[in-house]
């Protein structure tokens, strides 16, 4: 098997870098390519991409129409049914979560939803909840705390 530092470009896929400016001997001619006269056989000349001689370009010529919106931020969703793997009277946090694999990381906001019922009283903070999952929390006799993002 072959090690990385081993593998060569197949025969014939590499070529020569192309020697120009050395003459008319260099098989590139006395201007080395660049023809005659004008702004791009100049040293140091630069066109930017978009230029067209002069005329409207069309990035101007085009309308613009829109508006580009702000990126969403990205929650991550908890329901209650999965927090009755925590014991009773326990304070569930963003890392705790993460820790327990039920979020991905907790750089992101963490939601939790009223989907399922809470079995025994939890300390819950989240970022945000839903308005079932407030009334379930306080049913089971938890409480919920709002975290700044």
């Amino acid at each position: 098997m072959k090690r990385l530092g081993e593998l060569r470009p197949p025969k014939g896929a590499t070529h020569r870098k192309k020697r120009v400016g050395f003459g008319r001997s260099s098989g590139h001619g006395k201007t080395s390519g660049r023809g005659q006269k004008g702004q791009l056989s100049r040293s140091g000349s630069k066109i930017r991409a978009e230029f067209e001689g002069g005329q409207m370009p069309l990035i101007r010529r085009v309308p613009k129409r829109g508006f580009t919106s702000y990126p969403k931020v990205p929650v991550q969703i908890v329901n209650l049914g999965e927090l009755n793997r925590f014991s009773s009277g326990s304070v569930v946090d963003p890392k705790l979560l993460a820790e327990k694999g039920l979020v991905g990381a907790e750089r992101h906001p963490v939601k939790v939803l009223g989907d399922g019922e809470l079995a025994h009283p939890l300390t819950i903070k989240a970022h945000r909840f839903s308005e079932s999952a407030l009334k379930k929390i306080a049913a089971a006799g938890g409480s919920a705390e709002v975290l700044q993002a």
